[in-house]
């Protein structure tokens, strides 16, 4: 029975170390698709990208005019 025991236990140890292995491969993977999909953006199509932040458009302009600030 302990030969058994032994077993099982090393056993558990591959499986778990094969597993903590992938799952920082997998993050690796993952963190270059984001840099490569990062790198792939021209001038231009950075440019035709509308601003970022605030803008006051109708649907909020008609907001305040009924909010009655």
């Amino acid at each position: 029975m302990k030969q058994r025991d032994d077993e099982g236990r090393e056993s558990r140890r591959k499986f778990l170390k094969s597993m903590a292995l992938t799952g920082g491969g997998v993050a690796v993977a993952a963190s270059m698709g984001q840099v490569t999909a990062g790198q792939a953006e021209t001038p231009e199509a950075l440019a035709a990208q509308e601003p970022a932040g605030y803008h006051e458009t109708q649907h909020i302009r008609d907001y305040y005019a009924r909010a009655q600030f």
